[in-house]
């Protein structure tokens, strides 16, 4: 027996049974021989570590385009915290980490520079050429892994059908998380999309106190309460409260109390940071830097 194999065993032996086996995955798009030592879910988070495409994200700004500091987020320091959320949520829920992890580190691979003001920008330049077409960062992401990334002379990087799954459905954009219907097939993969949230709202809260745009006193008081005072404790919570509803079920959600909070605290950012006229100052220019390279 390989160690892969003894690892799959493992799987099989401790994790719910509602998680994602990577003896049972879907395969890939092009069949390849088993690795000896790592599982299948691990080979994918491996090959999505060492792409072009995650070292980019080290340049890829989150709220602020260009930002006077070392502290600020950018897409690769949200995929990493991403990451650790997803880890701790499938740990609690004896769901497969693994999977988690490699969803989580690849789902922003195909996100725009400039963040939300590029993904405009690409937008309504690719409308002019094509009428009605929209770029969506998660339908991007599917296709850097899929055909644009490169192993050698291989095309694209033939990850398995679970994590591609999560990484395509992962985003909600800019609706409520209650109410999405098209949500990825595993456990692992829905885990993902409630902690891209959770990430983004209390990492942007951070980025927006220190550069002036809000005060601790901004954030509404009704979800504070809920959700505690500071982000750390705001995760703790969040995490929490998921492990608390879904151990055991073949479900991922937040109790009302919680899931209200937290979308009450993503309406503030929407109003109050990500549409701020400081936030936003210098979209045109990052607008007219994409069109010119489009």
């Amino acid at each position: 027996m390989s160690i892969r194999q003894e690892l799959e065993a493992r799987e099989a032996a401790m994790l719910s049974p509602h998680a994602a086996l990577a003896k049972n995955s879907r395969g890939r798009h092009v069949p390849e021989p088993e690795d000896p030592i790592r599982t299948c879910f691990t080979r994918d988070r491996d090959r999505i570590i060492h792409s072009k495409a995650f070292r980019r994200l080290m340049h890829k700004t989150q709220v602020f385009l260009s930002p006077l500091g070392d502290h600020y987020r950018t897409r690769m320091t949200h995929s990493l915290e991403v990451m650790q959320i997803s880890r701790s949520i499938a740990r609690g829920l004896d769901l497969n980490e693994d999977l988690a992890e490699a969803i989580a580190l690849g789902h922003d691979l195909g996100h725009s520079p400039f963040g939300h003001a590029g993904e405009d920008a690409l937008t309504q330049v690719w409308s002019e050429y094509e009428p009605g077409a929209r770029f969506i960062h998660s339908e991007q992401s599917l296709r850097v892994v899929e055909l644009l990334e490169r192993r050698g002379e291989k095309v694209g990087l033939n990850l398995t059908y679970e994590v591609r799954d999560g990484i395509a459905k992962h985003s909600k954009h800019k609706g409520a998380l209650a109410g999405y219907t098209d949500i990825p097939s595993t456990l692992e993969g829905q885990i993902v999309r409630y902690a891209d949230r959770l990430a983004y709202i209390n990492h942007d809260i951070d980025d927006a106190i220190r550069a002036g745009i809000i005060g601790e006193r901004d954030l509404p008081a009704s979800a504070i309460a809920v959700l505690g005072h500071r982000g750390p404790i705001r995760i703790g919570t969040v995490v929490e409260d998921m492990i608390y509803q879904c151990r055991g079920k073949n479900e991922i959600r937040l109790s009302e109390p919680v899931l209200d909070a937290v979308e009450t605290i993503k309406e503030f950012m929407f109003d109050r940071v990500y549409f701020n006229e400081s936030a936003k100052r210098e979209e045109p220019k990052a607008q007219n830097i994409v069109r010119q390279l489009f």
